[in-house]
């Protein structure tokens, strides 16, 4: 077999912009040919999707897999909605969520997981997708929660098929009662929070920057009253409990009766579960969060594929 060198990988890497090992792998198919090597790269699918990833892939679906008491949320992104639509992207994303609920949510190990009904890891069927589709695609990031004993309910608002949609949560409630009911406190709980969007389930778990940022902030807003110290800072610590029942969970105006608190409801519901009920965690993800879209100038886009540029 040919010497593979490392600046022949890195000539076909270059040339194609597939993966180093992708690379190396083609030319040790093809006895150290760059052109043979390049063939197969593109047989493969690996060049036609490393050409791919640069461009901006906020599009997609959010699944959710929960048995019991464990879930997975998952967001996979593609380029357009039009994609997100499509069945294998969709059929793709479902399966993965489900693998991803094996790992713990860890991405990396679930790209090496086998594909479930093909010979492909997650990974592979991915880059397959993207040769296939057209489209970069990427799994972006995946989260578990999970309890014992208790159950993980789950919620997909806008879902476009079981499982699948824009916004993604988990819910999960720690407790030894009945469990139908428990699932539907859960299910009931996961719809206030894909609505309210809390930062947390406890004030306690609040971010310390985030509060201490806030503090400054109203501490300057309330400075502007030209009030004694002593008022200001009674002043600011109302307004943080204004804030907690923004952002904390527990905290919040329940939305399906906006007469009372997610804490209270959560209380009065133990009574009919016939145990106590605690709310562990919660997970929320929402399409494309954090993600900077790009805003094409379709006149500077021409310019350049012309070389004029734009004055």
């Amino acid at each position: 077999m040919a010497e593979i060198s490392a600046s022949l990988v890195k000539e076909l890497r270059e040339r194609t912009g597939a993966g180093m090992m992708d690379c190396k792998k083609a030319l040790a198919e093809a006895g150290g040919d760059i052109e043979q090597a390049a063939d197969w790269l593109r047989k493969k699918g690996l060049a036609a999707a490393a050409k791919k990833a640069g461009r901006i892939a906020a599009e997609g679906l959010i699944g959710v897999a929960a048995e019991g008491g464990s879930g997975v949320v998952i967001e996979v992104n593609t380029e357009t909605d039009f994609v997100a639509r499509n069945d294998q992207f969709q059929n793709f994303t479902a399966k993965a969520a489900k693998e991803a609920l094996a790992v713990g949510g860890d991405v990396e190990k679930l790209k090496a997981r086998p594909f479930p009904g093909g010979s492909r890891t997650v990974g592979e069927e991915l880059t397959h997708l993207v040769a296939t589709i057209g489209e970069n695609m990427s799994i972006r990031r995946a989260q578990t929660v999970s309890v014992s004993p208790g159950v993980v309910a789950s919620y997909i608002h806008n879902q476009v098929a079981p499982g699948l949609g824009k916004i993604g949560v988990l819910v999960a409630l720690k407790s030894s009662g009945d469990a139908a009911k428990l699932a539907a406190l859960g299910r009931q709980l996961a719809m206030h929070v894909a609505a309210a969007n809390p930062r947390s389930v406890r004030t306690a778990e609040l971010d310390p920057k985030l509060i201490d940022n806030e503090r400054k902030i109203l501490t300057e807003q309330a400075a502007g009253s030209g009030k004694p110290a002593e008022i200001i800072a009674k002043m600011v610590e109302g307004r943080l409990r204004k804030f907690y029942e923004e952002v904390v969970l527990l905290e919040q105006v329940y939305v399906i009766d906006p007469d009372k608190k997610v804490g209270k409801v959560v209380e009065a519901a133990a009574k009919d579960i016939g145990a106590p009920v605690e709310v562990a965690a919660i997970a929320r993800y929402q399409l494309g969060e954090g993600i900077e879209k790009r805003q094409d100038d379709f006149a500077a886009e021409v310019a350049a594929a012309a070389g004029t540029g734009k004055a």
